[in-house]
């Protein structure tokens, strides 16, 4: 009689004890960017077509430019794992803050697919953020470059930070892609 009154009690402090280990939140959440480890040809199509009409519409020479935040002394590969994930976090936030400006209506269309894309890409990786190191520093190469990007925010006009962003936009990928990977990619 005695061992059949204590059995439930220890399976129920058992219980509450395995249930303190681990709380219930921890094991449901994860940080899954494989969906971007290979893009899909409509998504890139989208890009490329985009980009192609913004070429082809755009005089560079008429734009007096002196942006040149992707031309970098560092690769994505040499930073850590959080830092790639600020890095692309940041450059996706430009990315779709550019594209969802006013534009030529008959370009507003082309940029709605991918801006779509972009904009879900940058709340995955936010997520990511919040959960893989939360209270992350950047490295000082990565804050350097976030420097640089605020002060191009506060200089550059619109149409400078655009032509940026849009012509860009397969190295913003390629670094989505390499963090998605989680490997060293060039």
């Amino acid at each position: 009689m005695l061992s059949f009154g204590f059995t439930p009690l220890l399976a129920l402090v058992l219980g509450a004890s395995l249930g303190a280990a681990f709380p219930q939140g921890t094991l449901k959440k994860s940080c899954s960017l494989s969906k971007y480890q290979f893009l899909m040809p409509h998504e890139l199509k989208a890009v490329q077509k985009m980009k192609e009409e913004f070429e082809d519409t755009m005089l560079l020479s008429d734009c007096k430019c002196n942006i040149r935040l992707f031309h970098r002394k560092w690769s994505t590969a040499e930073l850590s794992m959080p830092d790639r994930v600020m890095l692309v976090e940041a450059e996706l936030d430009f990315a779709t803050t550019m594209l969802g400006l006013p534009a030529n209506p008959r370009f507003t269309e082309m940029h709605q697919q991918p801006l779509d894309f972009l904009t879900q890409a940058r709340e995955d990786l936010r997520g990511c953020m919040s959960m893989e190191a939360p209270s992350h520093q950047p490295s000082g190469k990565l804050r350097h470059w976030l420097q640089k990007l605020q002060t191009a925010k506060e200089t550059e006009t619109a149409a400078c930070l655009e032509a940026s962003a849009i012509l860009h936009l397969f190295q913003v990928l390629n670094d989505l892609r390499c963090t998605a990977l989680r490997e060293q990619c060039t």
